[in-house]
């Protein structure tokens, strides 16, 4: 990276703060139930109440018991799946690969589907899909490299493993599914896996603040390692590098916010795997830029798409549905505008 490059990056970092800023107080104010500048800033500057009137009084309720909450969740879970899918398609060194290359996101959601089946509420619910999206993975990694042992071709092994485990949970689902109460259990699975931010609370943000900052924070402390990672085997041997332990612990810290993000908003598709392009485009394909940038524009872009969700229609959209109608034709247009990359 030049010096120019290097000069850049700070400005381009603080461009996607101050965005972020402005999403998350333009978010605030939106939605079903609007908050005007006035009325936020009367809340602002009589924090804890009392408040003049009683809408400023219904205004600062609906904000603490909810809308922060919902908007701290998108933020989380925008940034903890644009990082593990930048993540994967670095180990991977496959521009295709999203957080659920692993079986993640599929375990995670047989999880929370078996926890609704048997009458959890959101806690077990939460606990249930984040053990088991770890499970999928661990499942994955352990045949690997059994296999591997015997064959070699370690990187090939490993994806092929977790497209097995991924549809192996998957028809767990459809199993659940099947003998779900169709008047109770099984709409309640059906909303729960199409995504979504309308139940979030702030318990749910303490919970997944663990997961997220375990996995979050030596993902960001090893992102150069993910440069060495993105080269043959070989080469990264070469380089002094213990190419398996440590792309084990990259995917341990993808699968831990991945699955975390799962267990609170669902099955959300498309982030991890657009939002690393679009700030590869930004910062370059250096991890020690693109991961931070791939953190602010997740975080960015789920706290835009839940907006959009919560207030196009009168009835909220599931939040995976959205971001599938816009990644998809996003997708493909960064596929036609760089065939090279991807073919």
């Amino acid at each position: 990276m030049n010096r120019l490059e290097k000069n850049r990056m700070p400005a381009v970092t603080s461009v996607l703060l101050l965005l972020l800023l402005a999403a998350a107080v333009i978010s605030v104010m939106v939605g079903r139930y609007s908050i005007t500048p006035s009325t936020l800033l009367d809340i602002i500057t009589n924090l804890g109440g009392p408040y003049d009137s009683e809408e400023t009084e219904a205004a600062a309720l609906v904000l603490f018991e909810s809308r922060l909450a919902r908007i701290a969740a998108a933020v989380l879970i925008g940034a903890a799946l644009a990082a593990a899918g930048a993540a994967y398609q670095g180990i991977f060194r496959n521009p295709m690969v999203s957080p659920d290359i692993l079986g993640a996101a599929t375990g995670a959601s047989f999880g929370a589907a078996l926890a609704i089946l048997l009458g959890g509420n959101a806690l077990v619910i939460q606990i249930s899909a984040f053990c088991f999206g770890l499970a999928a993975v661990a499942a994955a990694y352990f045949i690997s490299s059994a296999l591997t042992a015997q064959s070699g071709g370690a990187t090939l092994t490993l994806v092929l493993t977790g497209m097995v485990i991924a549809a192996l949970f998957s028809a767990f689902i459809s199993i659940v599914k099947f003998v779900g109460d169709p008047y109770d259990t099984l709409p309640t699975i059906t909303f729960w896996l199409m995504g979504g931010l309308t139940y979030v609370t702030k318990s749910d943000i303490f919970i997944m603040l663990v997961p997220f900052a375990a996995g979050m924070i030596p993902l960001m402390l090893l992102r150069w390692w993910l440069n060495v990672l993105s080269l043959d085997d070989e080469e990264s041997s070469s380089l002094g590098l213990d190419t398996k332990k440590m792309r084990g612990i990259i995917i341990l810290c993808a699968t831990l916010i991945s699955s975390s993000a799962v267990a609170v908003g669902g099955m959300i598709g498309w982030v991890g795997l657009i939002v690393p392009h679009i700030a590869r485009m930004i910062a370059g394909p250096d991890y020690s830029k693109m991961l931070p940038c791939s953190v602010l524009i997740g975080g960015l872009f789920l706290l835009v798409v839940d907006d959009l969700a919560r207030c196009l229609f009168s009835q909220e959209i599931p939040l995976g549905v959205l971001t599938a109608i816009i990644g998809a034709p996003f997708f493909l247009y960064l596929m036609f505008k760089g065939k090279k990359s991807f073919l």
